[in-house]
C-alpha cells in the first residue's frame, strides 16, 4: 500500500476512478473495515481512498499524536498530497470526529459532501446538554479493561460492535468476528487507549455547527456503542443541510450487517 510522505507515514488504499470518496475508519479498526463498501463504490464510478489512522493498520505507530487536531492534520496531509477536490468525506464512528474537525479547521473548499455514519459527533459523553450520552464511568471502563486484558476487551467489543448477544447467532460468522478482532488487536496499544480517550472526551459541537455542505447522517437505532439519540439526532439539529437516515435494528457495525442499505444510501447521496 502507498504512504503519504509526511513525518508520520499514513497508509492508504486507492481504488477506482471518478469523484473521490475519502473513508475515515472507526475505532479500533483500519481501512479494512470498509471492505464491503470499497468494491460497490468503485464499481459505481467513484474513487475510494481509505486510509489507516496513525497507530492503526499499516500506518506508522508513534507514541504521541492521538488528539483530534493531530489526527485531522494527518487527514489534511493525505488530501493535499493526493490533491483531491470535490471530495465526499465519510467518517465512521471515531472518524466522524475527524470529518467535523477537518471541516472546521480546513473548510469545505476541497469537500463537496460529508457523511457521518455511526459517528461520535457532536459528542459521545453524557452531560447536562447530552443526557442520552455514554456515562463517564463506562468510558473510563474502556481504559481499565484494556489495561487488564486488551485482547479480551476487544473480543467482547467486537461482539457488541455487531450486536451479537449470544454464541448462537446467524448474522455474523465466527470467522468474521475473528477477522475484526485481528484488525483491532494489531493496532498499537497506546494508540488504542489514547484514541478511546479522545473520542470519549472531545466535544465536536462547535465543529459540527460549521458544516456548510450537504451531509448524510446514518445511524442504527440498535447501536449499543454510540447511541443515536446522543449523536445522530443532535447532529441533525445542528447541520442545516442534512439528510438523516436512522436504520431500524442496525447495530454500530452496520457497514457489514446492513451493507446493502448502506451502499445504496452512499451511492444515491453521492450521485444526487
Amino acid at each position: 500500500m502507498p504512504y503519504t510522505k509526511t513525518d508520520v507515514r499514513i497508509s492508504y488504499a486507492d481504488y477506482g476512478t471518478g469523484q473521490p470518496v475519502v473513508l475515515a475508519h472507526g475505532w479500533p479498526l483500519s481501512h479494512r473495515m470498509w471492505e464491503y463498501q470499497i468494491g460497490p463504490l468503485a464499481e459505481a464510478g467513484m474513487r475510494c481512498v481509505a486510509y489507516d489512522r496513525r497507530g492503526f493498520g499499516e500506518s506508522d505507530k508513534p507514541w504521541d499524536g492521538y488528539n483530534y487536531d493531530t489526527l485531522t492534520s494527518d487527514l489534511a496531509a493525505l488530501i493535499e498530497e493526493l490533491d483531491l477536490h470535490d471530495i465526499v468525506l465519510v467518517g465512521f464512528s471515531m472518524g466522524g470526529g475527524e470529518v467535523a474537525r477537518y471541516l472546521a479547521k480546513h473548510g469545505s473548499d476541497r469537500v463537496a459532501k460529508a457523511v457521518l455514519m455511526s459517528a461520535v459527533t457532536p459528542s459521545l459523553a453524557k452531560s447536562p446538554d447530552n443526557p442520552k450520552g455514554v456515562p463517564e464511568e463506562t468510558l473510563q471502563g474502556f481504559g481499565d479493561a484494556m489495561g487488564q486484558d486488551r485482547i479480551a476487551f476487544l473480543a467482547d467489543f467486537t461482539r457488541t460492535f455487531f450486536g451479537v448477544d449470544s454464541d448462537d447467532n446467524d448474522v455474523i460468522s465466527a470467522p468474521l468476528l475473528n477477522h475484526f478482532l485481528d484488525i483491532a488487536a494489531w493496532a498499537n496499544p497506546k494508540a488504542t487507549l489514547a484514541c478511546a480517550e479522545a473520542f470519549g472526551s472531545t466535544d465536536f459541537t462547535d465543529d459540527v455547527k460549521t458544516i456548510d455542505i450537504p451531509t448524510l447522517i446514518i445511524h442504527g437505532d440498535a447501536d449499543q456503542i454510540v447511541p443515536h439519540e446522543a449523536t445522530a439526532l443532535r447532529a441533525a439539529d445542528l447541520i442545516t443541510d442534512n439528510r438523516l437516515e436512522v436504520i431500524q435494528g442496525a447495530p454500530h457495525g452496520l457497514t457489514y450487517t446492513h451493507r446493502d442499505r448502506i451502499n445504496e444510501l452512499l451511492i444515491d447521496f453521492i450521485r444526487n
